[in-house]
């Protein structure tokens, strides 16, 4: 069982060579914004709301180097943010309130869904984009519904969600270290 999990997450790694391109130019984006005084924001559900958690905490205090800090909120941490949206509203827009109430022009949002489906990450990169914020998607699968609506998508064309969540998590890191290495 555990040299074929191992196979299999060494497979799904390996696709990411020809991802390469989409990774850079979405680490690029996310350059751009922090060296123009813009914020990153992050949301998904679930392990994609850790990795959220995870993204913006590398970027708060550090990946590898001993540095200022960098703005980046995650969206899914805010316990009160959280259920009164999705109380007084839906579900659906637990993140684009957010992105609505904290996202500027210059921004930019990182949008995180295994499925590529997710309605609340939809939304808020719906409402992003109507703020003249730019986004990425950190996807699966086919990139579903997202893969249209985002600026880059970064689509890992797995179905298993614990292989699409271990090259996200790679991604994320790399993004930290790219940011960490060219930021001025």
């Amino acid at each position: 069982m555990f040299s074929g999990i191992l196979n299999d997450h060494l497979a799904c790694m390996k696709l990411l060579v020809n991802m390469e391109p989409d990774i850079q130019r979405a680490g690029g984006i996310l350059l751009k914004g922090l060296q123009g005084g813009h914020k990153i924001l992050v949301c998904g559900n679930g392990g994609s709301a850790a990795d959220s958690q995870h993204f913006a905490a590398e970027l708060i205090g550090r990946f590898e180097m001993e540095r200022n800090a960098w703005p980046a909120i995650a969206l899914t941490t805010d316990t009160s943010i959280l259920t009164a949206l999705a109380n007084d509203y839906a579900f659906s827009d637990i993140f684009a309130r957010q992105v609505e109430g904290l996202g500027r022009e210059g921004d930019v949002l990182v949008g995180i869904s295994t499925s590529g489906n997710s309605d609340n990450v939809l939304q808020a990169v719906q409402t992003a984009s109507a703020l003249g914020m730019k986004t990425i998607g950190l996807l699966g699968k086919d990139g579903g519904c997202l893969k249209n609506a985002i600026d880059v998508p970064v689509i890992i064309p797995e179905s298993v969600t614990a292989r699409i969540q271990e090259a996200h998590i790679f991604i994320l890191h790399y993004w930290a270290f790219f940011i960490e290495t060219n930021m001025k």
